[in-house]
């Protein structure tokens, strides 16, 4: 009963805040019902909002918990990970650097980072560093994660190493895919330019002049904040995204091995005025005479350079289906129904994060969530968008959820299909001593798979806490079920040579919805010599 009754006050709710959409200075009375309304509709445990309009913070505020069972409430000094929102500070690092004359944007990486390699020789010498913010370089979607997803004993020297490991997909340059990577890299490039590691570049350089008091550029900084968010999931067996909303290990995300590519965090108050910088071109706010960087830079990173491929969005989301989509530097370009806007979304695993510009109505909007529920995030962002753009009102938050429905309907359906005639009645060709060994990929490193009795553990020895155990499925494939349930589930496949003995391990995701960070696909493991 209850059930049926959320959806309805929730649209009670939504008839109200359009009706009183009159002045659009602020949010319309009736938002912050609103978006209480959806987050208990949905279980969400907290939120935090931020709207800037014409260079003044009309709204920054947070709702719900921080922790689910918990009383501590989000407000909005509380500090949620922002995710690859943060990928456009590590692009204003470097414009910094570049208006100081330090390094430009077409200057070689590797005239700044010696042992900076691609997989391919000429692709190392032509890189650029703007190149390493365009998503353009050849690699895969999310190829490389592993390295530091979801955690990692790694240095980002290591990640760099590993770089020339990682074999492309397409040619330099020919086509957009989204990689995280790449950010790394850029981060060494701030480091190396400035003579200062990336996070106290991006505190003392940014944060400071901004006045943004809560941003941290460091994990045990945002773990020493009592005032934080703690992420959320729905980690049902069978696929994640369902079942009831559960708190996520903290340390999970890209570590900060991985910040330059998404690991800051700040609250609604900072977010806001991160919103007022960009919205400037770079003037700092409250009448301040100096800048954080040059109006020239600032469109520089506004320019979109590699095309995003479309893919129309099917019903009932169809109509925010951009009619044109690039991606510049650490921002997405694109119209949203008829109107040019910069934009970027954040994932973090249990934390989602939204921020977006309309620069020619000086309107700059960031949501944030410790939940995984899309449908609230970008239903109320895109709301909040239709309000200030003057366009006709929609209940996007019910759209949202019709298409998430169906996308996870379609997931368990795939899911099914590969444990019923796919899967096929056989034994493993070798007891479970004869898989035990010694494994190396080339750009991961070293993975252990040890007997004990009857069963196989494999352990990702960069990756702490990576351990699990191994399922037979059929033939040599087996299941790797990790001991941490917030990671993605993988099929392990050993192949064997002449002799019956193991000569490849190959991997992939179990759920066809899996993160594309879980880049299981890209591994190829071979036996290490014993020594």
């Amino acid at each position: 009963m209850t059930a049926k009754i959320r959806p309805q006050r929730a649209a009670i709710a939504l008839i109200a805040w359009c009706a009183a959409a009159a002045a659009w200075a602020a949010p319309p009375p009736g938002f912050d019902a609103r978006v209480q309304a959806v987050m208990r509709a949905h279980d969400v445990p907290g939120m935090a909002i931020a709207i800037v309009e014409d260079g003044r913070i009309v709204h920054a505020q947070g709702y719900g918990v921080r922790r689910l069972g918990a009383p501590g409430a989000v407000d909005a000094d509380t500090i949620f990970p922002t995710g690859s929102t943060g990928k456009a500070v590590t692009a204003a690092a470097l414009a910094i650097l570049v208006d100081e004359g330090r390094l430009g944007w077409d200057d070689r990486v590797v005239d700044h980072l010696p042992d900076f390699r691609m997989y391919d020789p000429w692709v190392t010498r032509e890189m650029t560093v703007r190149d390493l913010l365009l998503h353009r370089s050849g690699l895969g979607l999310g190829a490389g994660d592993l390295l530091f997803v979801p955690r990692s004993s790694r240095s980002r020297a290591d990640i760099v190493r590993a770089l020339r490991h990682l074999r492309p997909a397409t040619s330099f340059r020919s086509g957009y895919a989204y990689d995280n990577i790449l950010y790394i890299v850029a981060g060494e490039v701030v480091a190396a330019a400035s003579g200062q590691s990336w996070e106290r570049f991006v505190r003392e350089r940014i944060f400071a002049p901004l006045g943004m008091r809560t941003a941290t550029s460091h994990e045990d900084e945002r773990f020493a904040t009592a005032n934080r968010a703690q992420p959320h999931a729905r980690l049902d067996p069978r696929l994640r995204g369902l079942g009831a909303q559960q708190p996520l290990p903290e340390r999970e995300g890209l570590g900060q091995v991985g910040a330059p590519a998404g690991g800051l965090s700040w609250s609604a108050n900072d977010f806001a005025r991160w919103l007022q910088v960009q919205l400037a071109l770079g003037a700092l706010p409250d009448g301040q005479a100096a800048r954080l960087y040059g109006e020239a830079s600032a469109r520089e990173m506004w320019n979109p350079q590699v095309p995003v491929p479309i893919r129309p969005f099917p019903e009932p989301i169809a109509d925010i289906t951009p009619q044109f989509s690039g991606y510049a530097l650490g921002w997405n370009v694109q119209d949203y129904r008829g109107v040019k806007v910069v934009q970027h979304g954040g994932a973090v695993f249990g934390v989602l994060a939204f921020v977006v510009l309309v620069p020619e109505r000086g309107i700059g909007i960031s949501l944030q969530i410790n939940a995984e529920d899309v449908a609230v995030l970008r239903g109320l962002g895109y709301e909040l968008l239709d309000h200030y753009l003057g366009l006709p009102p929609r209940d996007w938050v019910a759209a949202f959820d019709a298409w998430n429905r169906q996308r996870l309907a379609d997931g368990l359906a795939a899911l099914e299909a590969a444990g019923g005639p796919a899967r096929k009645a056989s034994r493993p060709s070798l007891p479970p001593a004869g898989y035990a060994g010694r494994y190396a990929d080339a750009w991961y490193g070293p993975i252990a798979i040890e007997a004990q009795g009857d069963r196989l553990r494999i352990d990702f020895l960069q990756t702490p806490g990576m351990a699990g155990t191994l399922s037979h499925w059929h033939y040599d494939t087996f299941r790797a079920d990790w001991d941490d349930a917030s990671i993605e589930p993988a099929y392990v496949t050993f192949a064997l040579d002449a002799d019956g003995e193991v000569a490849q391990i190959r991997m992939k995701a179990v759920s066809p919805l899996a993160d594309f960070s879980y880049d299981y696909h890209d591994l190829l493991f071979e036996p290490q010599p014993q020594r």
